[in-house]
């Protein structure tokens, strides 16, 4: 007696659908290995943008004063301190990344035919941003950290942590029409994403000018300060609006509840942090640091929330149990 079919009946073709599914089970493992190394690529990013913030808060940017080498050797001895490890790692840090984006765009290419076809011009465009990356890191040095200069560079690292955020879930979590985020998702999503994003940048600039210090010790250049801190609370409740819609929707929506708190939980973290920078008058690297490092961490988390997407479940498929369907596959 035949199964119920509730989308596909095959008949006539069942080797076709034992190869269909042999292609799809060898595709798995391949996917998940790209999206491990996508998350430990998120990981080197923030590590990377963070380490050279605190290059800057520790006025490390020149420690040093050649590029690509360091003192003209790939690994500095005895011009080592606590200034030159952190731009020497930093440089370090990024020829990983970049080592990495070519073996994983090496494997878009490889497996071409059993990954979604957006995955090789993706990560085409994430080689070419890290390319792009590391000339400006050289012109930071050579042009000795022109403000401009500075801030592109961490407007691409922005853009690569937010990017391979998203590759990640969409390697993880394959989506289908049949199991599609509700249409506000992506809409909170990309406007909380946004807002956060552009408060980093304000912040960003404000830093690369020391318009802070300027502020705080001359009374001068405090209009990047007030944009800042007048921009955070529009962030802060673009991202309350997204969690809290998300929990009240209920469904699939509230189950993405552990980073939609972790969102929550960077968003007062950051708040605090940034009151506690100003009156400690930015006299504690430390938290300065800490609190570049908690803005590339919400970036990163609004990002995996924004782009991910249902997982597809595979619907049952059944087959008519005789003779003539059997035969074509086993002879």
């Amino acid at each position: 007696m035949p199964f119920e079919i509730k989308s596909l009946v095959y008949k006539n073709k069942p080797c076709d659908l034992e190869e269909q599914s042999l292609t799809s089970s060898a595709t798995v493992p391949i996917r998940l290995r790209l999206a491990q190394l996508s998350a430990h690529l998120v990981v080197a990013l923030i590590a990377l943008v963070v380490i050279g913030g605190a290059t800057r808060v520790m006025e490390a940017g020149l420690a040093c004063p050649d590029w690509p080498l360091c003192y003209g050797s790939l690994l500095p001895g005895r011009q080592m301190n606590l200034k030159v490890f952190l731009e020497w790692f930093h440089r370090l840090d990024a020829f990983v990344v970049g080592i990495a984006l070519l073996v994983q765009l090496g494997a878009a290419w490889f497996w071409r035919k059993d990954l979604p076809r957006w995955l090789l011009p993706l990560s085409f465009l994430l080689v070419l941003l890290v390319v792009l990356q590391g000339g400006l890191g050289a012109l930071t040095v050579l042009q000795l950290l022109p403000s401009a200069v500075v801030t592109a560079h961490l407007v691409l690292a922005l853009t690569l942590v937010i990017g391979m955020s998203a590759l990640t879930q969409r390697l993880l979590h394959s989506g289908s029409k049949r199991s599609a985020a509700p249409r506000w998702w992506p809409l909170l999503g990309g406007i909380s994403l946004a807002a956060v994003s552009g408060q980093c940048l304000l912040g960003g600039r404000m830093a690369t000018s020391w318009a802070a210090q300027r502020c705080l010790q001359e009374g001068q250049s405090c209009q990047w300060l007030h944009w800042h801190r007048s921009a955070a609370t529009p962030a802060a409740v673009c991202v309350l609006l997204f969690v809290a819609t998300a929990l009240i929707a209920g469904g699939w929506a509230r189950q993405q509840w552990p980073l939609l708190i972790t969102a929550i939980l960077l968003v007062s973290t950051q708040i605090a942090l940034g009151v506690f920078t100003l009156r400690l008058g930015l006299s504690q690297p430390a938290v300065t640091v800490c609190h570049q490092l908690v803005a590339c961490l919400l970036v990163a988390v609004l990002a995996a929330l924004t782009w991910r997407r249902p997982s597809a479940t595979d619907s049952p498929l059944t087959i008519a149990r005789d003779s003539s369907t059997l035969e074509p596959c086993h002879g």
